[in-house]
This record gives structure tokens, sequence and C-alpha cells, in this order.
């Protein structure tokens, strides 16, 4: 729920008014509060609990494409880390159900559903803005968004709706990310 320093319900609060910014309704954004996976970013948290609450996710609401980060986690923050290990594992458990069982399952659950992951890039790259561009667009990836000027302002009215979380690096974050700008993704 966010709860890292105590701040979970105002965590809460504040993805819910930048949801609202991005065109996200509160009734599309689920914010799961489990003991077991607290907000730290030097926890990794259990990857068969979280597949198993990611699965459930999907199949509730009908999920055709999850966008999540990649194993360096954007920033290498644990529970970032921890998310693409667990859609990784649901993905890859097909391979080891043995034949029929396998394709039933991935048709059930995971064939209608395309996973995309956030590239993790150098804290030189990441930290040049729209120069990103370029180098984005030479290198080989499955999807590359480019935001208009447009987009990117709306990007960065969503990211200062988390006043709590605002610290110097995430100002210099909204000043120079070039995830605010380009995203390169490839699937998983």
């Amino acid at each position: 729920s966010g709860n890292y320093y105590n701040q979970g319900e105002i965590r809460k609060k504040e993805l819910e008014e930048s949801c609202c910014v991005l065109g996200i309704p509160a009734s599309d954004v689920t914010v799961i509060d489990h003991r077991d996976l607290p907000d730290d970013p030097a926890v990794e948290w259990d990857t068969q609990l979280l597949a198993t609450l990611i699965l459930k996710h999907i199949e509730a609401k009908n999920i055709n494409l999850v966008v999540t980060f990649d194993a360096g986690g954007v920033s290498g923050h644990a529970n970032h880390i921890s998310l693409y290990t667990a859609v990784r594992y649901n993905v890859r458990l097909l391979w080891v159900l043995p034949g029929l069982c396998r394709a039933m399952w991935w048709k059930q659950n995971w064939g209608r559903c395309r996973v995309l992951v956030l590239e993790s890039v150098s804290l030189c790259r990441k930290y040049i803005s729209f120069l990103d561009v370029l180098i984005s667009c030479l290198l080989p990836r499955d999807a590359l968004f480019i935001l208009t000027e447009e987009e990117t302002e709306q990007a960065k009215r969503a990211m200062r709706c988390h006043r709590s979380q605002l610290l110097w690096f995430r100002q210099l974050y909204l000043l120079l990310s070039r995830y605010l700008v380009v995203n390169s993704l490839r699937l998983l």
C-alpha cells in the first residue's frame, strides 16, 4: 500500500489523484495491502505469493496487457524487481507444466495477455531527458513510446500528485528523466 515511512493512507490518496490526472478512474485502481508485501526498497517479495495475486487480478479484470519493470527495476528498488520476477514466473511457468495441461494453462491465463517490460537504462541515459530519444531509436526494442510535449506535462502533473515522495532526487527526475519523454520496452 506504499506504507514506507508509515504513509500508506497518504500515498493511496496520492495514487488516486495521480491516476485521475492520467484519466484512470478510481474504480480501476487496485491497492494491495498485504502484510507479506511490505513497501521497502530493500525487501524482495515472495515470488509465488505475488505471482498468484497478479494472476488473480489479470483474470478478474480480464487484462490483456501487463507493463512491468525489468530485472533492474528501473531504479534498483527490490519491490520493483520482485514484480518483474513474479510476472516472469507466471509467463515461464508454462514451460514446466507438462503437455496438454501446459497448453490449457497458457490459453486460460496468459495466452491472451501480452507482457511488456520497461527497459532500465544507465544513470547517464536516465537523466538526459529528450536527448535519449536519439539513442533509443537506434537500439533494438519491441516497443518505443515517445511522449508528446502535452503528454510529458501530463505525466509531470501526475508525478507531482505524489507529494509525500517528492524528495530532491524525484525533483531531479521531473526535470531530467528520459522516462517522462521516452520509454523503450521489450516483450517478455
